[in-house]
């Protein structure tokens, strides 16, 4: 017996918690845990982040080192063909050395035949280990089934949610579109209305200087007329003798 737990008590330290098979190129972690190179591969690109499955530490990149001592380990045990997949695992009880068969479902602990006929365990519920199995494996199940239904709702909900996302910006981007046109169209509109009133402000400029400008000359004309009238008149006040002021007066008026 003695023998035997010892076997099972090294072998088992050589048994990785993913595949639950002996090591094959098994890698140690930053965390000191050890798995197959395969088995923590595989588990990386599933969960997409570099975390150790036992502890849940996490890495910030990839780095493996070859643990060869617990290669070494792990060839012994296949050569011992023991087989960690072939048979259940059998534990015994700390206290009585036995085989662990039943399950107290009081206490929610594995126990011996001897545990279930002692005082602790008398007046406790307890049964068979299998049929608890299948009892919690049915509640599991019906946990399982529970939450698929609900993450199968939700995802429903997501993707209505994603397709009135997407219907709202597409509707907004319509209603953009139909803005920038309509602007487009107003401001079309604002700049054709705005070079004719230029046109129709610079035509009555032009009408109304033509008229003015004309008026404008006839005033200039009238001043160089009256200009030459004053300077004649200022000649002849000029005059010094009389005669000769008389005879060019006089025949100013004739």
């Amino acid at each position: 017996m003695a023998s035997k737990r010892k076997a099972e008590s090294w072998t088992e330290e050589v048994i990785c918690l993913v595949c639950l098979d002996f090591f094959i190129d098994p890698v140690i972690l930053e965390c000191g845990h050890n798995f197959c190179r395969s088995c923590i591969t595989r588990c990386w690109e599933r969960e997409e982040r570099n975390s150790c499955p036992e502890c849940r530490a996490v890495f910030a990149d990839r780095t493996l080192r070859v643990n060869r001592a617990l290669a070494n380990l792990a060839e012994k045990a296949r050569n011992l063909n023991l087989n960690p997949k072939g048979k259940e695992s059998k534990l015994h009880c700390e206290e009585h050395e036995e085989e662990l068969k039943l399950f107290c479902e009081t206490d929610k602990t594995l126990i011996c035949v001897i545990c279930a006929v002692a005082q602790e365990h008398r007046e406790h519920r307890f049964g068979p280990i299998k049929e608890a199995v299948k009892i919690y494996k049915d509640q599991l199940k019906s946990s399982l089934d529970s939450l698929t239904k609900k993450k199968s709702d939700f995802q429903e909900r997501e993707q209505q949610q994603k397709e009135k996302i997407s219907g709202v910006r597409e509707q907004s981007h319509s209603v953009q579109s139909h803005i920038t046109s309509q602007f487009a169209e107003l401001r079309q509109i604002i700049t054709e209305k705005e070079q004719s009133l230029l046109r129709d402000l610079r035509t009555e400029e032009a009408r109304i200087l033509n008229s003015m400008e004309k008026n404008l000359l006839k005033i200039q004309e009238n001043i160089r007329f009256i200009q030459e009238e004053i300077t004649k008149l200022k000649e002849q006040m000029d005059q010094k003798d009389g005669v000769i002021f008389l005879k060019n007066h006089l025949a100013f008026y004739l």
